[in-house]
């Protein structure tokens, strides 16, 4: 086994509390649905609009699953909330979800998680500088597959959906929101790791 190999897949955050089998995948998998339930209802009064706590939940949940287990928890947190649980913002959810604009980035999070967890099964989120690399890059996910989303839906509903359009609706008043939550994501998986470095000497 050539070193490369051996060090592609490490560890999470989880591993470090359970043992990996089928139930405690299906438990973790359940338990990171019901993490992103709450923090989707959480609202801070940020200019210029409010945010919740909803891809902050999705990059927490997918660094400490793993790419496998958080990409297949927000794809259960979608099925659910399509399906009727008012699991998304403000208590949304049903089949209608998928006409809304904002519904690419429920999608986007599927990804999201994919690809925190990827990165943090190579260590990523140990270190700052990498954290806040990942995590930035993580970050940027939601909008690449939100964005087109919403332009199509404007452009179903009549609404201008130009570039211009779309960025001001979907990208702009996110910004303030989405650096603090890149921030905070970003420094809590490394100094989790610290905390459970010390307590394990």
């Amino acid at each position: 086994m050539t070193n490369a190999t051996a060090t592609t897949s490490r560890p999470v955050l989880a591993d470090r509390f359970v043992t990996s089998s089928r139930a405690t995948d299906v438990a973790l998998v359940l338990g990171g649905v019901a993490v992103v339930s709450v923090l989707a209802q959480v609202q801070v009064p940020l200019w210029p609009v409010p945010v919740t706590g909803q891809t902050l939940g999705v990059m927490l949940v997918g660094a400490s699953l793993g790419a496998r287990r958080g990409a297949l928890s927000l794809l259960t947190y979608l099925v659910l909330g399509v399906a009727g649980l008012p699991i998304f913002a403000e208590f949304t959810g049903g089949p209608l979800s998928v006409l809304k604009p904002s519904f690419g980035f429920v999608i986007g999070f599927v990804f999201t998680a994919a690809l925190i967890g990827w990165l943090s099964e190579r260590d990523w989120d140990k270190h700052w500088f990498r954290s806040a690399a990942a995590f930035f890059a993580a970050s940027l996910v939601p909008f690449a597959v939100g964005l087109p989303y919403l332009a199509v839906v404007l452009a179903q509903l009549g609404y201008p959906h130009d570039p211009a359009s779309v960025l001001a609706a979907g990208l702009y008043p996110f910004i303030v929101g989405g650096v603090a939550k890149w921030l905070i994501a970003a420094a809590a998986l490394p100094l989790a790791w610290r905390m459970l470095d010390r307590r394990s000497r």
